[in-house]
């Protein structure tokens, strides 16, 4: 949950390493200013959910195709099974201009077709009719450019010099390497894939194994089947020589897949991913992708959220590469890939945002899900300066949520800054029984759909009592942090306080006084008058709570 690439530097200091996660999911390219020269005609195309994407509702994909790492080539088709919502002649679909459309069939019939940058317009003679079903067949080939690790699909060596080919393409996307909607909003209801690799290799992808067969010629297909919706980044291939091994949590089945130098490795450092299914199905309830099963799959870089086959390569240690990754001690108790990856399969995967410009539904909600872990297996305290930590890594700079229909990533502050400003909201709420249940509405309500910011203002309106939109939008909409303004007056023994923010009718509860014997204010953007006896060296304001910033002045 989701991956682009290049490193953030105030994340890390190695750029190989940071993705889907800013770290993998998590990354580093994704947390980037958009790139400058890209046409706006190519970032709308990219982006809106125009007239030809809405026009349809997707129900199926079968991805089918031969990957020959010699050639660096792929081929196959795509079947995509969509029903028409409206009466009209085109639909668009997304493939890279780097590869051909050899032909789109329907029902025997080739379809003419027209492509502008990345977009397939597929036309109809007879028109495409509303609430009939459709199945075409897109056929396709080509040797398919990756911008990055990160950037598509990779054809690498693994260090004994075999075949490495995988595939983590949430920033630039899935029509990087295959055709498909390359959007978010919109998901197939199931799906199979079916990858052939030489023998020999494994391939490893979404979904349930449903079995392989010998070609003949000297190739192998892998058989996989995915019975949940799945956003079409999401959809990921990993071809290695790849051992197997595997656990399981009831009727949950947990499967590795490791290089075999790295098997005892990977078999000392997976045992974690089980008791990190507990800890999420302690707050969410079963895992979102039972029929499907979980998998941990190593790869040479840092990982990614690929739905139920989360992809690995933090060098089978704890930490972010072997780092303390927020800096106060915490980090080191566990392995950050494994928490942080998994964890978008609850957000991400199970929920997803409609539009990128909402995708710290996706980072900044699972780098809370971080802290939720460290709680439930390490206590309190520890999830609060694990949380904590994170305020170092944000920047501030730009707003979190960005322009709708552009596909413009936004900045890394959606991994931190949502996830302190959740940590925000729960002390906003101060009732930590209402706060987890209400965390677990959120996903029971939104599963197994797209949703956009508002769908989460209206439930947090409703479970709160008062209108949150002001407070959500000076978080998500605003660079700045809300600034409590604090003036003493030592010969009244009062102090007067207000909220500064971009907007107007923000207001928010906060506790302030004396740390042990905190008491809540009601601060607004008018100013209002406290009496207290502390002054203002010791008048302290919960910072390690909510994620404010505070300046202290004496009346003149």
């Amino acid at each position: 949950m989701r991956s682009i690439l290049l490193a953030l530097t105030m994340l890390c200091a190695n750029p190989a390493v940071a993705v889907a996660a800013i770290p993998a999911s998590t990354a580093l390219a994704r947390i980037q200013d958009p790139e400058p020269g890209i046409p706006l005609r190519k970032q709308q195309l990219r982006g809106e959910y125009g007239r030809y994407r809405a026009n349809n509702d997707l129900t199926y994909y079968h991805l089918d195709i031969r990957v020959s790492p010699e050639t660096q080539t792929i081929r196959g088709k795509v079947t995509i099974g969509f029903r028409m919502l409206s009466d009209d002649h085109r639909i668009q679909l997304d493939l890279n201009s780097d590869l051909s459309v050899d032909k789109i069939v329907l029902d025997s019939q080739e379809l003419p077709f027209e492509r502008e940058f990345n977009a397939v317009f597929v036309d109809h003679p007879d028109g495409f009719k509303a609430g009939e079903q459709y199945s075409l067949n897109f056929h396709y080939s080509g040797a398919p450019k990756s911008s990055s690790r990160f950037g598509g699909i990779s054809f690498d060596e693994d260090p004994a010099g075999r075949p490495w080919i995988y595939t983590a393409c949430e920033g630039p996307g899935s029509s990087y390497w295959w055709p498909c909607k390359d959007q978010w909003r919109d998901e197939v209801e199931s799906m199979d894939i079916s990858v052939e690799v030489p023998n020999g290799l494994t391939d490893v992808s979404n979904g349930r194994f449903i079995g392989q067969e010998d070609l003949g010629d000297g190739f192998t297909r892998w058989k996989w089947r995915v019975h949940y919706p799945i956003n079409s980044y999401n959809v990921s291939i990993n071809v290695a020589a790849y051992e197997h091994f595997s656990d399981q949590l009831g009727e949950l089945t947990l499967d590795y897949y490791a290089l075999p130098e790295d098997l005892e490795k990977a078999k000392k450092q997976f045992a974690q991913a089980k008791p990190m299914m507990e800890a999420f199905q302690h707050y969410f309830g079963e895992y979102p992708f039972v029929k499907d099963g979980y998998k941990l799959v190593q790869v040479p870089y840092s990982g990614m959220e690929h739905q139920s086959a989360v992809t690995y390569g933090n060098r089978f240690t704890n930490g972010y590469l072997g780092k303390d990754w927020t800096g106060v001690g915490v980090s080191m108790k566990f392995d950050f890939i494994i928490i942080h990856e998994s964890g978008h399969e609850w957000f991400g995967n199970a929920i997803t945002a409609a539009d990128v410009c909402d995708m710290w539904i996706h980072e900044g909600w699972t780098t809370y899900l971080e802290a939720m872990y460290v709680e439930k297996l390490f206590g309190y305290a520890d999830a609060l300066k694990y949380i904590n930590g994170y305020q170092g890594k944000v920047s501030n700079r730009r707003p979190i949520i960005t322009e709708r229909g552009r596909h413009q990533e936004p900045p890394g502050d959606q991994y931190f800054k949502g996830a302190l400003f959740l940590h925000t909201l729960r002390n906003v709420l101060e009732d930590d029984d209402k706060w987890w249940a209400l965390v677990r509405e959120v996903y029971d309500t939104f599963k197994y759909q797209s949703i956009e910011t508002e769908d989460i203002v209206k439930l947090f309106n409703k479970r709160f009592g008062i209108d949150l939109k002001p407070v959500f939008d000076q978080y998500l909409r605003h660079a700045q942090l809300p600034l409590l303004e604090l003036i003493f007056d030592d010969a009244k023994q009062s102090v007067s306080y207000r909220w500064k923010t971009d907007v107007a009718d923000f207001a928010m509860p906060i506790r302030v006084g004396e740390r042990g014997a905190w008491q809540q204010i009601s601060p607004t953007t008018q100013w209002q008058t406290l009496s207290t006896e502390l002054g203002q060296q010791h008048f302290e304001v919960a910072t390690d709570l909510y994620y404010v910033k505070v300046a202290k002045q004496q009346a003149p």
